[in-house]
């Protein structure tokens, strides 16, 4: 349960926009989103200020979970165009890496959906399955030989990079250059990853383009030399036969880099922390593993909210659950709230891995953006943890987790494992 002692439990003390927000305890976030709950309508926060970026009119916070379900549900009214992941309106010079299917509207979204569905939807379920069995292997294998350690380097982090890119036919060799530049995505605004505000947009631009770059590379060699990974479905994949540009397959890499396998490393992470500090909830879960993983994963990815928030801009004067917004203005979807909210969830603050039913939105609401891995995330997450419990049944995290400095991604960089 979040202090009501809290100074964020005044709406007058909260501010969204200010990173320093996002660093206070959980519990004091916790108060700040039940204070907005309760306010009558959505409240307008500032937008940030960066260097080069004109000063926007600000955005309204929907932290209530059925006005994040009624706009989610209406594409017609609210869309992603310009941006679904940023509250400024990005320049031009990104869209050739941010300009994925996220951040698109109908049509375009629904063909570049159709597209990639067909190298990356529930038919490939199977051999993500086997991808992630052969990954978490040699992942504890690693970390048995290696002994304890930062679990988000060791663990965390490599799972979804080692799936995925032994899916796409990415070199071992190259896991580093990949947790990198992700890092600096997601981190954008941490002095660990890039050390001075002002350069910022920079190391963004930067590193934006040389994933493109690499995966350009790999795209390059499919075409010529087709071996049947996920690289080479996404080049030969059409419909209609149209394929996707060297563009849309670029910024379809960012993104699972940043949605793909953030969302499944700071679930992993976050995870293992709140086994450890709910051991009755561990003890249930290793007394028979497989009927409970699947409720341990689900309340594992509400608490976590690996993603903080979606933005969506309004098309059209209309009205939200009583609630009236004017064409152009800014909504950000904050599913940490939703994920707490007390109208849907039954002692929201409690970690229950019997909670049932638990409708999160860690991965978006019933939409057209609802999260097209979230099948695959939620895989990814139960096979690294059967193998993990299974091989090392006392492994734990110890000391504080030091978290990202950032809104948008709710990730911890670095936290010790014991075993």
């Amino acid at each position: 349960m979040y202090p009501p002692e809290s100074r964020f439990a005044q709406v007058d003390n909260i501010d969204l926009t200010d990173l320093s927000f996002w660093a206070q305890p959980y519990g004091d976030r916790d108060a700040a989103f039940a204070a907005l709950r309760r306010r009558p309508e959505p409240v307008l926060f500032r937008e940030p200020v960066m260097p080069g970026f004109g000063r926007g009119s600000g955005y309204y916070a929907m932290v209530r979970h059925a006005d994040i379900a009624e706009v989610s549900r209406r594409p017609q009214d609210f869309g992603s165009l310009p941006t679904a992941i940023s509250i400024i309106d990005l320049p031009e010079e990104f869209n050739s890496f941010f300009g994925s299917m996220i951040n698109m509207d109908n049509p375009q979204h629904a063909r570049l959906r159709r597209l990639v569905s067909r190298a990356f939807g529930r038919g490939m379920a199977a051999e993500f399955e086997v991808a992630s069995q052969k990954a978490a292997r040699k992942i504890v294998d690693d970390l048995i030989a290696d002994g304890p350690g930062d679990f988000v380097r060791n663990v965390a982090a490599i799972m979804p990079i080692a799936v995925l890119s032994g899916m796409m036919g990415i070199p071992g060799d190259d896991y580093e250059f990949i947790y990198d530049r992700s890092n600096v995505i997601v981190g954008t605004f941490d002095p660990e990853y890039v050390p001075r505000a002002d350069q910022a947009t920079a190391a963004l631009l930067k590193t934006s383009h040389e994933l493109a770059d690499y995966i350009s590379r790999l795209a390059a060699d499919r075409t010529r030399n087709p071996t049947g990974d996920l690289v080479t479905r996404l080049v030969q994949a059409q419909i209609d036969g149209e394929r996707l540009s060297p563009e849309e397959l670029s910024s379809f890499f960012i993104l699972l880099v940043v949605a793909g396998m953030e969302t499944t490393r700071n679930a992993i992470s976050r995870g293992l922390v709140l086994l450890t500090e709910h051991p009755e909830q561990r003890k249930l879960l290793l007394s028979d593993f497989e009927t409970y993983a699947p409720g341990a994963v689900e309340e594992i990815l509400r608490v976590a909210t690996p993603i903080n928030w979606m933005r969506r801009t309004v098309k059209r004067d209309c009205e939200v659950n009583g609630h009236r917004f004017q064409e152009g203005d800014k909504l950000l979807l904050f599913y940490w709230s939703a994920n707490r909210d007390e109208d849907v969830f039954t002692d929201p603050y409690q970690f229950d891995i019997t909670r049932d039913p638990n409708p999160h939105m860690t991965f978006g609401s019933v939409g057209p953006h609802f999260c097209l891995g979230a099948h695959l995330a939620r895989m990814e997450v139960t096979v690294l943890f059967r193998e993990l419990f299974s091989r090392l049944p006392e492994i734990r995290t110890v000391g504080e987790p030091r978290r990202l400095v950032a809104s948008f991604v709710e990730a911890i960089k670095h936290v010790d494992c014991a075993f």
